[in-house]
């Protein structure tokens, strides 16, 4: 991928364009080649985590006005989970862009989450420094607003385990359990299929990648059973439920 394609995806032309090759070079690949003294993208990435954070939070204070503390950090720990910034890495092709070192790339280092994750903190990191804080604010917005958009819901949970337990506890009922029923694959590229009961009952099965991914896919599909057409998920890792009939 061309720099110059990232850019206009970021939305952000680069001064230095040395930052943001920088931010796009992975630890693997920069330890392969140490003589030429390449540097990695791990202290970019330390800056971008906490401007990821600020710019999200920022954000949702805007979007959301009416909602309590505690609701708007609900929404701004879903938005920089590792999870959603991996998505939002492959939603800018940061997994085509980044450099890895030759065994990275054969364990496939391009689909890891924490990678991809990683990637995009640094790139957030290298715009800040070269852009200011207002194009990070103006490019994170832009790519939040798709998936958070103002809404007239009242109710809001960023776990799908978490919710299906507490949806249970409030009808008395007693906590759902989760059996892995197949286990496949080597040990980098296991598959997991989990399956979600309320006592005998089977409420839902779903596949992962790993156990606990499995497990909240489970937990979705078992709410999205339950509550129908009043669900409408907003991100991998989030929902919100319509209260009104």
């Amino acid at each position: 991928m061309k720099l110059e394609d990232l850019e206009k995806k970021i939305g952000h032309v680069f001064k230095d364009k040395a930052l943001l090759e920088k931010a796009l070079t992975h630890s693997s690949y920069a330890y392969e080649r140490a003589a030429d003294k390449v540097a990695d993208n791990e202290l970019l990435e330390f800056l971008g985590d906490s401007v990821v954070g600020l710019a999200a939070a920022d954000f949702f204070y805007s979007v959301y006005p009416n909602l309590t503390e505690g609701e708007l950090s609900k929404f701004k720990s879903t938005a920089t989970s590792t999870l959603s910034l991996s998505e939002l890495a492959k939603k800018l092709k940061l997994d085509k862009a980044i450099l890895l070192g030759r065994g990275e790339e054969k364990s496939g280092g391009r689909k890891k989450k924490t990678i991809l994750a990683d990637v995009f903190e640094a790139v957030v990191g290298a715009v800040y420094i070269d852009g200011g804080f207002e194009t990070v604010k103006a490019f994170i917005s832009r790519l939040l607003s798709s998936s958070f958009k103002p809404i007239r819901r009242d109710f809001f949970i960023n776990n799908y385990k978490s919710a299906l337990q507490e949806m249970f506890q409030k009808s008395d009922l007693p906590s759902p359990t989760y059996e892995t029923l197949t286990e496949k694959g080597p040990a980098h590229k296991k598959t997991f299929v989990v399956e979600v009961r309320l006592g005998d009952r089977s409420l839902a099965k779903a596949k992962g990648l790993s156990r606990k991914s499995a497990e909240q896919q489970a937990a979705q599909k078992a709410l999205k059973t339950i509550l129908g057409r009043k669900m409408k998920v907003l991100t991998p890792e989030s929902f919100i439920v319509d209260k009104k009939p």
